[in-house]
């Protein structure tokens, strides 16, 4: 992480030049003196722009050529990709630009744009990764932390990630990473195989791709998976899913399973809360379960904006319609971070209540997440109702499973046991 500073030393002078610059109110700025973390940040942008055009220059030409994109300099490129209207044979562009296709956001860039995930940008008429080898967090974790609940329970998981996003959620835990740009920290050149050959170092099984939009890094993220799966190690990804097509493919070529984040039934809640749309996801997860990859789904429920009873029916509704009932479904906790310190925690009521509606239209496995101790953790059985896994935290208290079938009436329960 990057070193911190005392937000004390700064001048009643920088502070007035920074909240002017940011747009801030008299009432941000009161609400920026009760947010250290978010006034760090700009505080590091300030005093660290007069090196980041020297450490971004130093990234781009070290930068690897990333995977979908097309360029309007290419021979061979389909003008109707970029243009709706008919274009004329031979026509020039003025400059050079890039479209990317990695993600739903489809960003056109001039030459030395980025992307919204400022993880990509065009280099001269060509599209390169910043993040490739640059992990710059890596941590141990339970695999029920991510959370999987139906994947090889017990099992630790080596974590990493890199910093960038394609989504702005106002509500993201993980912000210092996802909202940050790779210029912002410094780190060694990672090859594939030394993540591989640490988790293996460690004894622990599977490599997972979390904390930032693990999208953004999908050339790392498919090159590391591929070297895992030639050395017996599985890997998975947490997503929020807004990929396009081509690339999800690729990815669930080499993948095991696929935590996807539907953080709201609602056009409107992506558009204001997230900056991003809908239908994406939508397409993501029935994508990801025709392919057969082990899915499991993820509403974080935030109170007053995507809570309501309809938006819960509708949500379970469609997963029904779409994946099936034996999708494991997780409505989890919102706690207040970044942008959204103003909502509470959401109440317990809430998320049981979630919950209920899941189990009682069909839905086989729905919990209730971020509540430690709560019987909403636990999975039941379809067929005879008893708790056959329980759990305590991000921890396994018991499993009555025998070959995947429950222990008490031989129901086949639907996961990935070992």
């Amino acid at each position: 992480m990057p070193e911190n500073h005392d937000i004390r030393s700064i001048s009643r002078r920088d502070f007035i030049r920074i909240a002017g610059k940011y747009g801030l109110t008299l009432g941000g700025v009161a609400t920026l003196l009760s947010s250290q973390p978010l006034l760090y940040q700009l505080f590091k942008s300030e005093s660290s722009s007069a090196f980041a055009g020297d450490k971004l220059q130093r990234l781009v030409e070290s930068a690897p050529i990333a995977r979908y994109w097309i360029s309007n300099a290419s021979s061979d490129v389909d003008c109707a990709s970029c243009h709706e209207n008919a274009v004329q044979a031979g026509y020039k562009h003025a400059e050079v630009t890039v479209r990317c296709l990695l993600c739903a956001n489809r960003c056109f860039m001039s030459d030395g744009e980025r992307g919204r995930c400022r993880a990509r940008i065009n280099d001269n008429g060509v599209l390169k990764s910043l993040v490739y080898g640059r992990p710059i967090t890596t941590h141990i974790d339970p695999i029920e932390k991510k959370p999987f609940y139906h994947f090889v329970p017990q099992s630790q998981a080596f974590s990493l990630a890199t910093s960038g996003c394609a989504l702005r959620c106002k509500f993201c835990q993980n912000w210092e990473i996802s909202q940050s740009a790779p210029e912002d920290y410094s780190v060694k050149y990672t090859p594939p195989l030394s993540i591989v050959n640490a988790s293996e170092s460690r004894n622990v099984p599977i490599i997972a791709f979390t904390y930032n939009e693990s999208t953004v890094f999908t050339e790392y993220m498919t090159d590391i998976a591929r070297v895992a799966n030639s050395h017996g190690l599985r890997s998975v990804l947490i997503s929020c899913g807004f990929m396009n097509e081509e690339p999800l493919d690729e990815m669930c070529d080499v993948l095991s399973a696929i935590k996807i984040d539907l953080k709201g039934f609602s056009e409107d809640f992506y558009r204001d809360v997230c900056s991003a749309h809908l239908a994406p996801v939508l397409r993501s997860i029935k994508q990801v379960a025709r392919r057969g990859n082990h899915l499991e789904i993820v509403n974080l429920v935030v109170p007053t904006l995507n809570d309501s009873d309809k938006m819960l029916h509708n949500l379970v509704d469609w997963v029904l319609g779409e994946v099936g009932p034996d999708v494991p479904v997780h409505f989890t906790r919102f706690h207040p971070d970044y942008q959204m310190l103003n909502l509470p925690p959401t109440p317990i009521h809430t998320l049981e209540k979630a919950r209920d509606i899941a189990m009682e239209k069909g839905i086989h496995y729905a919990f209730v997440g971020n509540v430690p101790g709560h019987s909403g953790n636990h999975t039941y059985c379809p067929g005879c109702g008893k708790a056959i896994i329980v759990r305590q935290g991000f921890f396994v208290r018991k499993v009555d499973l025998v070959d995947g079938k429950c222990k008490h009436c031989n129901t086949e329960i639907k996961g990935v046991w070992s």
